[in-house]
């Protein structure tokens, strides 16, 4: 019951955070469908953007090595301590602690899906892995609908929407539904402090104070 009511209040707040928008100002490949954690808005139909999702793996470590918490020192850099304590103060301890362990999960089952499916991966990365603001830019601009921020957009630009829809299934089936909204939650308030402290536009570039 606990677990239901914290999905409930995660999947509230997304709604809330995000995210009813007009279809005339989606963007290209961006439709009015509705999301299991983002609320009404919104579907990315298009091609994922696979080097931006290789430079993201690659700063985590790599393939066989991802961590989510080395990718975030990297996205972060001098803020991560402070990113870091923000997080555990807003979802707890043990809540950022099963945040980080999903991603991790995330990651090697969207790369066991793509080698099923032989997707083929980019030879190259795009940002450079080592550049943690250029690529907190990038995928603050994956996640981009025309009208805001939307982290399900950002993860269907990644991998595209059918392997991230399969992707949210095998969350449930190993953590719970619970675990799966937190995620989509935390990585939320994580990209939007990190569209903040980079100052990034829709596009992902740094803006000037």
């Amino acid at each position: 019951m606990k677990n239901l009511r914290l999905t409930a209040a995660l999947a509230m707040a997304l709604t809330v955070a995000g995210t009813a928008v007009a279809s005339a100002s989606l963007m290209q490949n961006v439709v009015n469908q509705p999301t299991r954690f983002a609320g009404s808005c919104c579907v990315y139909t298009g091609k994922p953007a696979l080097q931006v999702t290789l430079s993201m793996i690659e700063a985590g470590g790599g393939p066989s090595n991802f961590d989510t918490a080395t990718l975030l020192k990297v996205l972060a850099g001098s803020h991560f301590d402070a990113e870091v304590a923000k997080l555990t103060k807003q979802y707890g301890k043990d809540q950022v602690a099963q945040f980080l362990k999903t991603f991790d999960f995330v990651v090697a089952d969207s790369l066991k899906i793509v080698t099923a499916k032989k997707v083929a991966l980019p030879s190259k990365p795009n940002p450079d892995p080592k550049n943690g603001p250029a690529l907190a830019g990038a995928l603050w601009a994956a996640g981009q609908t025309g009208e805001a921020y939307n982290v399900e957009v950002m993860l269907d630009r990644a991998v595209s929407h059918p392997i991230h829809v399969q992707v949210m299934l095998d969350i449930d089936k190993k953590y719970g539904l619970a675990a799966d909204a937190q995620y989509h939650a935390i990585l939320t308030t994580a990209m939007k402090d990190l569209a903040a402290a980079y100052h990034l536009n829709a596009m992902g570039q740094m803006q000037s104070m």
